[in-house]
């Protein structure tokens, strides 16, 4: 239904500069000159859309592919292929494989359903558990697709679809916080001239709202009837990744107009401040630019699982090896001793043992044995993995103390195959907006004519101070405990306290400010009360803000292109300069305490805005209050300002700087506010000389303006400072503190310009106070000619070898560096002959940010550190601009915050908030990467134990192929009787308790070190193995060989060897798991003595069964009354893990590892009873590290005692939080 919408009726071109410059049009005979030289219809240019005709791009020669968008690994034609490859990567179930095919065949000693079965098992749960997570992409793909968009069905009428039914060509109407659903071509908006306010924070990260404007010819299509007969053609740019450029015409009434980046509104990011836009698209689902940016899902393998196939390699080979001997042994027995073996029928013999031709018979043998001696490879290790890891995200997903309660979500294990990866990280790289940040900024200080106000305390300040009066600086006690205290009031030294307690004062939003000299119209006593009341007017004025009210609760928000502008249009509010109001031409504010008649509405003008960007660091507002002043108000980085001043500007310069240090020293967002009273006839000159440039055409404009506006912005009087906290995530300091005291390397990869960047470096303490920054950046026109691409790129060289000599000379230990670059920059420093020169100076800083990167820069700087060091790297992100990088490290981690789902979708983990990542990594990855290691390396061992007794045998019996076992013992070895023992121990195993690996970060370390999964550690269960196996066979054969084991004086059968031999091997390997387990629950108990028993009640009721032929009642009437048998199993079981017993005492003596030290601790209550000797074991057991929290407070309590010394001890410090 047609629909008569009202416009708003401000033309913010009227007042922007740079934003919102139009190109003239060209008719159609002037369109050929003006466009000539665009590559429009060339090579990688040859898109034709049809507006309003969609119909033309579902056949051919266009046939563009339709919205629908698949974030999955697989389809239903590619799932079998696919999964199948991913199953058989594996090496054991490639060998098991063939085992399974030539079982079919009479060299197998074993059934082919005994081969079959456990590799069709093993195989089908793997698939399923794959085709199950793959599920969950798909249906979240159509929870996306099944999004609904206004899209226009002809004669004028639009009606809603999905946005999957989208084609090319389609009119849509976007209404206000709705996300685009496909790249569009803005055509006009509720705004008269067009404009639209883009949130880009998906794509980018960028907080900050982006300008978007359609041309001037397309203004006229504001109504959904405009539509009925609109027609037109785009001709433009393939579908590329590049999110900043776009290149086409538009032909419409036969003129063509050129179309530019500001003009392309791009999928997933979100229309505000804007009530409706109207759009036709241009790109669909994967030809969409952020889908472009999107990297094929890809399969990951953690670094334990490769190095386990590393591992079956080497008993590969020696299985082969032994295969070999066991061939040439039968070989010659069948050629020099068979024909003398006359009851054997030689004779008769067929091929598989025929005397006269040896070599073929040792041949088949080989097959023979490589099937008789595969249980030196377990077929059930990787079923039992797949359990395990199954069990252990289980655990994750139902941690309570990763359950964020505001949104309801759990941590989410979306794949179970990397759980282990999560106990190995070095780098972790991520994402900022979402991630670390809310997106929330709080007015906490200010300055004005040389005075602080504001006596809250920020975090830095607050932990400072409690680690100061805890004696944490002397004592090195660990940061955390200065978290948990909850003193209001601290004493540093005597006579000197610091008041960090929190008030009950109620909360609002973006205003954490509290000063009684300020607030409730107090100002107006203060000595510089005019200074102020201009403070608070450039706070209320100087924005480009919408006022808008809430009609079901009447309060006022405030729509602000940035969080900063938000937090000062609340705090001037608080202060009693409610803006309310904005006219095309005026700002109105409610001014509470300026006038004696109570509340008072004013009027100010606006004649020009000077907007703020990362070249300019400012913003200036010219208007005229109500006095007919003219006023220049600025607003921007202190040291633009500073510059700007007059001579009698700087009165308070001097006292306004030391604030500043002070608040960038707390960790506070600054900026510098000015004013300027203006004539007019100067204004006008001025005035005369902007529109002249602001109409110019040309590429020097930009510079015109800039000339243009330092005429202006100049002769300044500095006001005074504000400084805001950037109010991340909670808990985000003392993770990434907590994380870097576990010895982990965070870089940040952010969409935001620079300064917002550094500033949320400093808000996290990744950036501090007297960390050195190596800057890396190109100038503006560095990518415009090859040769200034040259210059560019050499210049990047000289300053990467400047920066990594700086290092080198540096001698300080205590020094660090911090390494900050951005997006033009980092597109050289990834080029191949620079990228490990970069790659080298990053390793060496404490800390890196990357910012104005893209998606795909991202999953490059991934790639280029997972590449380059060679350590398991993890991505942290929130948005589709993330993705690439979530599926291109070794882990993808996924905030599920308010931003879409696209990375938690792509994700390996997902959580909700990013201070659970300390706990998801130093408590599951620690316990996950432990238990995996030590059950893999169990799993060798008793597979060796097991398998080299059945080569043993078979050589002692001739090479005849002849198993000891029966085949029931062999079939349930792996699959029962110690399957759940192994698993307990993957499952429930704990080194040290949750709360231990927090409080001893440093534990952490050993799964990057990989000290459970190294060589020396895994050739040592190998030997112990193969000394487990000696032992059992040549003792029991001792024992056995000639003794009378029953009352008759009859000896030991192969049957009785074979029993005991297996009890021998069931009670060691148990025996053995039990001493590797540090922690036992009820659980772990009945697996470990109940699958030995298991084993007792399975051989007699075996024994009983007609069908156990030589076992027949061999326990009960054999075994169990023999004395030698019970002494024999007793004897082997404590000559098997007696030198495991001496060689984990001699370690826990000698040589004990952190976690022997804190099981000791805690086993004999010193945590308890010696409270000092516990904390400093803790402070021992932290990385040292250069960036964190904890290095940023040490700075900080450096600076404090400094200026006590100066003090008299009398002085009190109050700061209220």
């Amino acid at each position: 239904m047609a629909r008569a919408r009202k416009r708003d009726r401000l033309r913010w071109s009227k007042l922007y500069t740079f934003s919102c410059f139009r190109q003239p049009q060209t008719d159609e005979a002037a369109g050929p000159a003006a466009v000539s030289g665009s590559p429009v219809g060339g090579p990688g240019f040859s898109r034709i859309v049809h507006c309003n005709n969609s119909i033309l791009h579902r056949r051919k020669p266009l046939k563009y592919p339709t919205n629908y968008i698949s974030t999955t690994k697989y389809n239903v034609l590619t799932f079998l292929p696919k999964a199948i490859f991913e199953q058989f990567r594996r090496v054991a179930n490639l060998y098991f494989l063939l085992t399974a095919i030539l079982s079919l065949t009479p060299v197998c000693p074993f059934s082919p359903v005994s081969m079959i079965a456990p590799l069709a098992f093993v195989v089908g749960l793997s698939m399923i558990k794959e085709a199950l997570e793959d599920w969950r992409r798909f249906m979240q793909d159509m929870k996306v697709n099944n999004r609904k968009v206004s899209a226009h069905k002809g004669d004028g009428e639009f009606e809603f679809r999905h946005w999957e039914d989208l084609c090319v060509g389609d009119v849509v109407r976007v209404e206000k916080d709705q996300f685009f659903p496909a790249d569009l071509l803005l055509l006009s908006s509720s705004y008269e001239d067009g404009i639209c306010y883009v949130e880009t924070m998906n794509l980018d990260g960028e907080t900050n709202l982006k300008l978007k404007r359609s041309l001037e010819v397309t203004l006229p299509l504001e109504e959904d009837e405009t539509f009925k007969d609109f027609r037109g053609v785009v001709r433009c740019e393939d579908p590329n990744a590049s999110l900043y450029t776009f290149i086409g015409n538009l032909e419409y009434e036969r003129q063509i107009y050129s179309l530019d980046p500001s003009q392309i509104l791009l999928r997933d990011s979100k229309l505000r401040n804007t009530a409706f836009i109207y759009a036709v698209v241009i790109f669909t689902g994967h030809d969409s630019k952020v889908m472009q940016n999107s990297t094929e899902s890809p399969s990951k393998r953690s670094r334990i699982e490769k190095k386990m196939d590393l591992i079956i390699y080497i008993l590969f080979t020696v299985l082969v090896l032994i295969s070999l001997i066991s061939s040439i042994g039968f070989a010659v027995r069948i050629k020099l001793d068979l024909p003398r073996w006359w009851y054997l029928q030689p004779q008769n013999s067929n091929k598989l043992d025929d005397p006269t031709r040896p070599a073929l018979s040792g041949i088949f043998h080989l097959i023979t044995a490589l099937i008789l001696y595969g249980y030196l490879i377990p077929i059930s290790l990787y079923v039992s993995i797949e359990v395990v890891k199954v069990a252990q995200a289980h655990f994750i997903n139902q941690d309570i103390h990763m359950f964020d309660e505001e949104t309801g979500n759990t941590a989410q294990a979306r794949t179970s195959n990397l759980n282990e990866e999560l106990g190995q990280v070095h780098t972790i790289l991520s994402d900022k907006t979402g991630t670390l940040t809310c997106n929330q900024m709080d007015f906490l200080k200010c300055s004005i004519a040389g005075v602080s106000y504001g006596v809250c305390a920020s975090e830095v300040e607050r932990a400072a101070a409690k680690q100061m009066a805890s004696g944490a600086a002397d004592q090195d006690i660990p940061v955390e405990d200065v978290w948990e205290s909850n003193e209001d009031e601290i004493q540093l030294v005597e006579g000197v306290t610091f008041s960090v307690g929190k008030t009950q004062k109620t909360s609002i939003k973006g205003f954490s400010f509290e000063d009684d000299r300020l607030m409730q119209g107090h100002w107006t006593k203060e000595p510089n009360s005019n200074m102020i009341l201009m403070f608070f007017r450039i706070l209320a004025v100087c924005h480009t803000a919408i006022p808008e009210v809430n009609e079901a609760t009447g309060a006022l928000t405030y729509e602000a292109e940035s969080p900063d502008e938000g937090a000062f249009l609340v705090a001037a509010r608080e202060f009693g300069f409610e803006f309310f109001k904005r006219t095309q031409a005026s700002v109105f504010l409610k001014e509470k305490y300026t006038s004696s008649n109570g509340t008072t509405e004013r009027e100010f003008k606006i004649l020009n805005l000077l907007e703020f960007n990362s070249k300019r660091k400012r913003m200036t507002v010219i208007m005229r209050d109500e006095d007919n002043r003219i006023v220049l108000l600025c607003k921007g980085a202190d040291t633009i300002i500073f510059d700007r001043l007059a001579k009698n500007g700087r009165l308070y310069e001097p006292d306004t700087t030391k604030h500043l240090n002070e608040y960038g020293e707390a960790g506070l967002r600054t900026l510098a506010l000015s004013y300027r009273m203006l004539e007019e006839s100067e204004y006008e000159s001025w005035n005369a000389e902007f529109l002249k440039a602001k109409t110019s055409i040309g590429p020097d404009r930009e510079l015109q303006l800039e000339r243009v506006a330092d005429l202006i912005e100049k002769e300044l009087i500095l006001v005074g400072a504000t400084a805001v906290e950037d109010k991340l995530q909670t808990g985000v300091p003392q993770c990434i503190d907590r994380l870097a005291q576990a010895g982990l390397k965070i870089w940040v990869l952010t969409g935001d310009k620079m300064e917002t960047a550094i500033n949320i470096g400093y808000a996290c303490s990744l950036l501090r106070q007297g960390m050195k920054q190596i800057s890396l950046s190109t100038t503006a026109g560095d990518q415009v000619a090859q040769d200034a691409q040259k210059a560019a790129k050499e210049s990047l060289m000289l300053q990467i070898a400047n920066g990594s000599q700086m290092v080198k000379l540096e001698k300080d230990p205590d020094a660090a560096f911090a390494l900050v670059i951005d997006g033009k920059a980092l597109t050289f420093a990834l080029e191949d002959d620079m990228k490990h020169m970069f790659l080298n100076l990053a390793i060496e800083c404490a800390s890196v940010i990357c910012c104005r990167v893209s998606p795909r820069q991202k999953a490059l700087v991934t790639r280029l550190v997972k590449e380059g060091i060679g350590q398991t790297t993890l991505a942290i992100g929130d948005g589709a601009n993330d993705v690439g990088m979530i599926q291109e490290a070794d882990i993808g981690v996924g905030i599920s915050g308010v931003e879409g789902m696209q990375a938690v979708m792509a994700s390996d983990f997902s959580i909700s908030q990013f201070r659970f990542l300390e706990r998801l990594l130093v408590v599951h990855g620690h316990w996950c990467y432990k238990r995996i290691a030590q059950m893999i390396c169990y799993f060798f061992y008793k597979n060796i134990t097991f398998g080299l007794t059945i080569f043993y045998f078979e050589a002692f019996a001739g090479f005849s192929g002849q198993s000891v076992y029966d085949d029931w013992f062999m079939l349930l070895f792996n699959v029962v009787l110690t399957s759940l023992p192994v698993i307990s121990l993957g499952v429930f195993e704990q080194d040290v308790s949750a709360e231990i690996c927090l409080q001893f970060p440093a534990l952490y370390q050993q799964g990057p070190n990989n000290l459970f999964f190294d060589w020396y550690r895994i050739l040592g269960w190998m030997a112990n193995g193969l000394y487990s196996s000696l032992a059992i066979f040549f003792l029991n054969i001792c024992i056995f060989y000639d003794q009378a084991i029953r009352s008759g004086g009859q000896t030991a059968d192969m049957a009785s060897v074979g029993t005991t031999m297996f009890s021998c091997i069931i009670w060691a390997v148990n025996i053995q798991i039990a001493l590797t387990m540090s922690h036992f629950t009820w659980i772990q108990h009945l697996f470990v003595w109940g699958s030995i028993g298991t084993w007792y009640v399975f051989i007699i009721t075996y024994g009983m069964a007609l069908k156990s032929r030589d076992n027949f009642q061999i326990m009960t009437e054999v075994l169990g009354p023999a004395p030698i048998y019970w002494a024999a199993t007793l004897l082997v079981t404590a000559a098997c893990n007696i030198p495991y017993l001496i060689h984990i005492s001699y370690q826990r003596s000698c040589n004990p590892l952190d976690h022997h030290v804190i099981q000791e601790i805690k086993y004999l209550r010193k945590d308890v009873e010696d409270e000092t000797m516990w904390k400093r074991e803790r402070s021992k057991a932290r990385q040292r590290t250069k960036i964190g929290f904890t290095a940023r407070v040490d700075a900080k309590i450096k600076q404090i005692k400094g200026r006590l010394h100066k003090k008299s001890p009398s002085l009190t410090i109050h700061t209220v939080a």
